[in-house]
């Protein structure tokens, strides 16, 4: 592969840019049209903004969406839809051969047309309301229900415990409690407020894991959360309570009604989900909001179609031709994205704000719409990594602030188990933890042996896997170049991660003999973790490639963020890591997993870990051929190659200039899902809608395109000469890339600032 250059870019005059990319017209191609109805709630449509995501669709002619916001964790952790509703028109326009529902990527929106009537599904970006704006030419009467299965408390129990924390049985019953549910004069009130009386996740997984002598200083996000709403029209009224059933799940409707039939009309449902010391407190920020929409109502949707439109216009990439189904569903997954762009909550991979009845991803999981495997609360890192890691050349800074805030509202727990279980400094994250910071309780282990080592997961898959917080470091580094972001609030919780790792592995080596380092004064990671594959390690290549790189790129921060004794401390920490270990197959030089392991556990690749996320190796990179020597010969990268849920090869692929197997990939990754809305991928290893499948394939994309190492912007490292297209995405130092591509070659190119056209390189 050779490299051209600036100079060469003179030559073709791609100095001067020869026009503006706005916001492509190619977009509203995108749109999902569908011309008939839907059978069930798997054939739903995404429809969102701000924090909050609806699932759309029209059965027999009724229109349904499920309510979910960011945040809605319950005694257990689980995380609770906030329920259905339900509207009903007679005489019934949506049962004719004119039907259509749309989703308008350009707006947010969805549109449901037919016989002459039509209505409007949207969400207010910046106030979580949601709105339902009816327009019909003949008089309709509306009915609207607001539907929920938690009228009464809810026995959790088999498989359906799968749904929270706990994950297994336990000594006590398991409940998912009722909500509070009521007409308030001509409005529905609706909420959930997690009870003091009752077992909850929090008080248990303290208790289990040790902690209790530190309990009052420990973040409790559990403690008094309270999500629901209210639902108000300005002509409907209350019309009683009603039972029924949808799918196997019963429930109570709480109904409003027109008293005559009318020619428009329109919902709002309020929401609001947060801990809050009185419900009091709850419901008047409920008031306000609606207050607020009264105020608003004349520009609140102007500013989400705003908010929108420049985020569509902020990055895309357009593929003409039998390839353009890639860029569609980008387009449509980073829509799924930008619903949660203002949530308190990250982006969750397995499902994000858009699970339905889980039945139709797994017939065995007949249970209510609450349920998701992997859990509500739980966060698992090697997941939420690839739902996050795309938002940086897409511009999306915006959207990683709910990620990056979960970290630091967790990092005094983390550290708390350093000092509670060894007594030293810096903050321990393993890889799934609560949304207050502390492992998983099932995943730290039930049934643990007498003496085993209380900070450590006794579980096989887990064990020492303490690392994989280092990749949100990175990101938050990143948003300091990327888009010039102040990061000192984020410096001090790395420093924090990276002390506990000198700390740790220090008083392990002690513990082993009279030396904290080896006999050239390096550190001796052991024992530790490659993924959850590569088990009881010694020297991990992803922690020593972590460690590298959070080292290299804290020093290399602009004065201001550290003082000299702290970059003296990680140059230090810098100057002691091991080297990358390396191995020999078939004759070929490679990446190793360790130095040395003791099982092989899982189906990750971590020796292709300095590829992607540490970038050590790639294009323009030295010693390039030994990445591509790990890809292309090491048995286990082999073998479990695929295109399915969290698989990276496609990212390892594009990273290493592999220009057919990345294009093969990602054709695969970013093919329709079997649902009927086409981003809606899974189950793979998780759950469906599956972010993490998402988000890798929009990763492997923008790699393929763009690439960067230090200053340096690599373009179509691994681009196919036969896909013409179109795009923006953004790189360090507040850059932007702009261009068209034809048969392999930037017929257009815009760089922002211009001063780093000079950084810019074109693969060939």
């Amino acid at each position: 592969m050779t490299l051209r250059t600036h100079l060469l870019l003179s030559v073709f005059g791609w100095g001067v840019c020869l026009s503006t990319f706005a916001q492509p017209a190619k977009l509203s191609n995108y749109n999902v049209v569908w011309k008939t109805p839907s059978k069930n709630s798997s054939e739903s449509m995404p429809c969102g903004g701000g924090d909050v995501g609806l699932n759309v669709w029209v059965e027999d002619g009724d229109v349904f969406f499920y309510l979910s916001q960011s945040g809605t964790f319950d005694e257990n952790n689980a995380m609770l839809k906030l329920g259905r509703i339900r509207l009903r028109l007679s005489p019934n326009p949506f049962t004719g051969p004119d039907f259509k529902q749309e989703l308008r990527l350009q707006d947010g929106g969805v549109y449901i047309s037919g016989g002459k009537t039509r209505l409007h599904l949207w969400v207010d970006v910046f106030r979580s309301v949601v709105h339902a704006e009816l327009q019909s030419d003949k008089p309709v009467k509306v009915k609207a229900a607001y539907e929920s299965w938690r009228y009464e408390d809810r026995l959790v129990q088999g498989t359906a415990i799968r749904e929270n924390s706990y994950k297994t049985p336990q000594k006590f019953d398991l409940k998912t409690y009722k909500d509070e549910i009521a007409f308030r004069g001509n409005e529905l009130w609706f909420y959930h407020r997690n009870r003091d009386d009752v077992p909850n996740l929090f008080d248990f997984t303290v208790r289990l894991e040790g902690m209790e002598s530190v309990k009052s200083q420990l973040y409790n996000p559990i403690k008094n959360n309270t999500f629901g709403g209210a639902v108000r029209s300005r002509t409907m009224r209350p019309a009683g309570i009603t039972t029924g059933k949808y799918l196997d799940t019963d429930f109570k409707a709480w109904n409003l009604e027109t008293s005559r039939p009318v020619r428009a009309e329109h919902l709002e449902v309020v929401l609001n989900t947060a801990p809050t010391s009185t419900l009091a407190e709850w419901e008047n920020t409920v008031v306000r909001r609606q207050q607020e929409v009264t105020q608003t109502q004349p520009t609140a949707l102007a500013q989400t179609r705003a908010w929108w439109k420049q985020f569509w216009e902020r990055s895309y990439i357009f593929i003409e031709g039998k390839d353009s189904t890639i860029s569609r569903n980008y387009h449509l997954f980073r829509y799924q994205l930008g619903c949660n762009a203002f949530g308190q909550w990250p982006t969750k991979f397995n499902g994000g704000l858009f699970t339905f009845d889980p039945q139709f991803v797994d017939k065995k999981y007949n249970h209510t719409p609450d349920f998701r495997l992997w859990g509500g609360g739980t966060m698992t890192a090697q997941n939420q990594r690839l739902v996050y890691f795309p938002m940086l050349k897409s511009g999306d800074f915006e959207l990683m602030k709910p990620q990056f805030d979960f970290y630091l509202r967790s990092q005094t727990n983390a550290e708390l188990r350093s000092k509670v279980y060894w007594n030293h400094n810096g903050a321990c994250f393993t890889e799934q933890i609560e949304n207050f910071g502390l492992p998983n309780p099932f995943e730290y282990g039930y049934k643990r042996p007498e003496g085993y080592d209380a900070g450590m997961e006794y579980n096989a898959w887990l064990e020492y896997q303490l690392d994989t917080v280092f990749e949100f470091c990175l990101m938050m580094l990143e948003t300091e170049r990327y888009e010039n972001r102040n990061i000192e609030m984020y410096v001090p919780f790395i420093e924090s991660c990276l002390t506990f790792f000198d700390e740790h592995y220090q008083g392990l080596a002690k513990q082993r003999g009279t030396k904290a380092f080896d006999e050239k004064g390096q550190y001796v990671f052991y024992p530790s973790s490659a993924c959850e594959t590569y088990k009881m390690t010694y020297n991990s290549t992803t922690v020593i490639s972590a460690l590298k790189v959070i080292l290299t790129r804290m020093l290399e921060l602009p004065d201001r963020y550290l003082s000299t004794s702290q970059r003296q401390k990680w140059t230090t920490m810098l100057e002691r890591l091991p080297p990358l270990p390396l191995q020999e197959i078939d004759g070929h030089k490679t990446l190793a997993p360790a130095v040395a392991w003791m099982r092989v556990q899982n189906s990750e690749a971590p020796q292709l870990y300095p590829v992607f996320p540490w970038g050590l190796y790639g294009v323009g990179k030295p010693e390039l051929e030994v990445a591509q020597n790990t890809y292309r010969h090491d048995p286990h990268v082999q073998k479990y190659k695929s295109h399915v849920g969290w698989r990276q090869h496609n990212i390892f692929a594009a990273r290493l200039g592999l220009v057919e197997e990345a294009a093969e990939l990602t054709r695969s990754k970013f093919k329709d899902a079997d649902l009927r809305f086409p981003t809606f991928w899974g189950p793979g290893f998780d759950w469906t809608p599956d972010h993490n499948w998402g988000g890798s394939a929009m990763i492997g994309l923008q790699e393929m395109l763009l690439q960067t190492n230090g200053r340096k912007i690599v373009l179509l490292p691994a681009w196919p000469k036969d896909w013409n297209a179109t795009f923006k995405l953004h790189a360090p130092y507040q850059t932007t890339i702009e261009g068209r591509i034809k048969n392999g070659v930037i017929e257009d190119l815009k760089v922002t600032p211009a001063s780093r056209l000079s950084d810019v390189i074109v693969s060939k």
